[in-house]
Order: C-alpha cells, then sequence, then structure tokens
C-alpha cells in the first residue's frame, strides 16, 4: 500500500527504543562477535548494530514486540550503520554492509509476518540512518574552530553506501534521524538522491532532527524554523523531531512544524527526560497522555517513541492515536480557504 495514502486517512505509529530492548538482555562480548567476527582484534561489546549479524533472534523479537503493540513502522538496527561510526570498531565496509543489509532483511522478514496476518494494517520497514559521530558544521579542535574532521563528500559517500545496503535488504523508506547538525542531514540526502538517481526510483525519505536543550535550537545552533528551510528544498515524505527531549518539551517546536512544514510531521520523543543514572522513568501512561496534546492540536501524522520508550509505550501510544485524525498538510488547509 502507497504510505502517503495511508497517512492521509490515519496517524502512524512508528516503533519505540531499540537500545533500551537490548539493554534488557545481558550480553558478552561473545554475543556482539559471534562466529562472523570472533578473530577481529578489538572489543565490540556496545556495538548493538551488529547484533543484527550476530544475535539476529534478538533483533528479530524486539520488532515483533513493536509490531504486535501496534507499531506500523519499524526502524532499523542501524542508528550507528555507516563506515564512519563503525570506523571506532575498526570494522570496513564488508562488516558494514553485512549491518545494514541483515537488519533490513530482519525487520522486513517481521513487518511481512504481521502484514500476513493482518492484510488490513500493513506494516513498513524504514532504514535508520543515525547522525555519525562527526560533524560537519563544528569543529572537534576549541584552539582550531575552522578544523573539520569530515568533509562533506566523505559524509555523503558514507550515507549513500549505506542507503545502498538498507535498500537491498528491502526497506521501504529511509528516516535520517537525530539530526543534530543540518549539513550532515544535508549530505545524507545527497548521497540518498544519488543512489535514486543511479537506481532510477526513489523511496519515501523522512527526516527527523533534534533539539538539544531548552534553547530551542540544534547542536549546530539553528531553530526548528531554521531546520525545516534548510532541507525542505527536497521532496520528503515528513519532517520530525526526536530524542533530547519528552513530549511535553517537544510540543512547541512540534507547533512550528505544523505551521510551517509541506510534509508530514513526525515525532518520536524520549520517555521523558533522563533521572540521575541516565535512566527514563516516564510511564507509558504519562507519555500517552503528554502526546495527546500533540494529537488532539492535530499537530502530527506519524507518532512513535525513542530512548527510554519500550512496546508498552508504544501500545499506550498507539490507543490514543486511534482516536485522532491525522495533521492536515498545509496545502490542503490552504486549498480548503
Amino acid at each position: 500500500m502507497d504510505i502517503t495514502k495511508l497517512l492521509a486517512k490515519k496517524i502512524l505509529i512508528l516503533d519505540g527504543a531499540m537500545g533500551t530492548m537490548i539493554q534488557k538482555h545481558t550480553l558478552t562480548e561473545e554475543d556482539f562477535r559471534g562466529d562472523y567476527l570472533k578473530d577481529h582484534e578489538f572489543d565490540l561489546k556496545g556495538n548493538n548494530d551488529l547484533l543484527s549479524i550476530t544475535r539476529p533472534d534478538i533483533i528479530k523479537d524486539i520488532h515483533k514486540q513493536y509490531f504486535a503493540a501496534g507499531a506500523d513502522i519499524a526502524e532499523t538496527n542501524t542508528f550507528s550503520g555507516t563506515t564512519i561510526a563503525q570506523a571506532d570498531y575498526h570494522l570496513g565496509e564488508e562488516v558494514v554492509y553485512q549491518i545494514n543489509y541483515q537488519s533490513a532483511l530482519l525487520a522486513r522478514e517481521a513487518a511481512d509476518e504481521f502484514t500476513e496476518a493482518e492484510p488490513n494494517k500493513p506494516r513498513f520497514v524504514a532504514g535508520s540512518i543515525g547522525p555519525t559521530n562527526r560533524t560537519a558544521s563544528i569543529s572537534p579542535d576549541v584552539n582550531n574552530p575552522g578544523y573539520r574532521a569530515i568533509t562533506f563528500e566523505e559524509l555523503a559517500s558514507a550515507y549513500k553506501f549505506q542507503a545502498k545496503a538498507l535498500l537491498d535488504g528491502g526497506v521501504d523508506m529511509f528516516l535520517v534521524e537525530t539530526v543534530f547538525d543540518t549539513l550532515n542531514a544535508k549530505a545524507a540526502l545527497f548521497g540518498i538522491a544519488e543512489l535514486f538517481n543511479e537506481i532510477g526510483r526513489e523511496l519515501p525519505v523522512m527526516v527527523s532532527g533534534t533539539i538539544t536543550d531548552a534553547s530551542g535550537r540544534t547542536l549546530s545552533g539553528q531553530t526548528t524554523h531554521a531546520f525545516l528551510i534548510s532541507i525542505e528544498h527536497m521532496p520528503l515524505l515528513s519532517v520530525g523531531l526526536n530524542c533530547a527531549l519528552g513530549a511535553k518539551d517537544l510540543r512547541p517546536y512540534l507547533q512550528v512544524l505544523n505551521k510551517e512544514a509541506p510534509f508530514f510531521v513526525s515525532a518520536h520523543p524520549n520517555a521523558g527526560l533522563p533521572n540521575e543514572f541516565g535512566q527514563y522513568d516516564q510511564s507509558p501512561e504519562d507519555m500517552a497522555d503528554q502526546i495527546e496534546e500533540f494529537l488532539q492540536e492535530g499537530l502530527i501524522n506519524i507518532i512513535g517513541g525513542c530512548c527510554g520508550t519500550t512496546p508498552e509505550h508504544i501500545n499506550a501510544i498507539a490507543n490514543v492515536a486511534a482516536k485522532y485524525a491525522p495533521r492536515k498538510l498545509k496545502q490542503e488547509l490552504e486549498a480548503a480557504e
């Protein structure tokens, strides 16, 4: 089914946090290595993306739990799936390709199983493309403001490579998420556009930025409106916000997107703000209550959860979202006036 037509009819539910669910398992270095990387010279524990290869049972089960909870869209386990991010673990293109390909395959299998069982509720797979651990706009050296640890071309190439592997694995769309530097996002969109030109077809693309603090700006200094202006030349499926903030604090910035964005609007906030131990305490009911305010205002087309969220959170959100109509696109409102 065409996801654009579906979004015009209902609010779609994105899944919740992957890391939160992985942390529920007691995993060892061997779990991350498996037979595939048993002789790798460097430690791999904590490289969650690798589990799509070495512990696919865990990752597929997480996707299935979110679908069972009411999610329409699963994000692949590839948040750090670029050659740039994986270089921290001394892993190259061969492994990075497999991380993305196998992650997409697992999510695809889970989505197809649920779609077959419930044809009236099709499930989709979004290839998760994270921000990398490098920034194109900010110098990592306080003594040399002009220095950059990465170039635009290097970023675009790495994102394109990741997108190709995700495409080969069967994703329905791409989600360029947790954008703290819009220039990184533009590199991702450039790489994806190059890929589309090469293959002769396009997939829907979602972009989700991150407001890093109460100033209402991204890490690289942009307001929500400026972030939107920087990317709205692309034919996106949706633009949205995720991570860093809980639902309550995200609301004013979603109001900006609702007013200005020509695309569908998405949000996947954290389960509140972290406590002193870095844990997220917000209950599914509390989070759903806060998100209901978005829905009452008609701000949202796609809603899910980021850090700290679980299938219980997604289930509570899905139950609330089912009561509300989706946000109307700016063009629809203007045509009605």
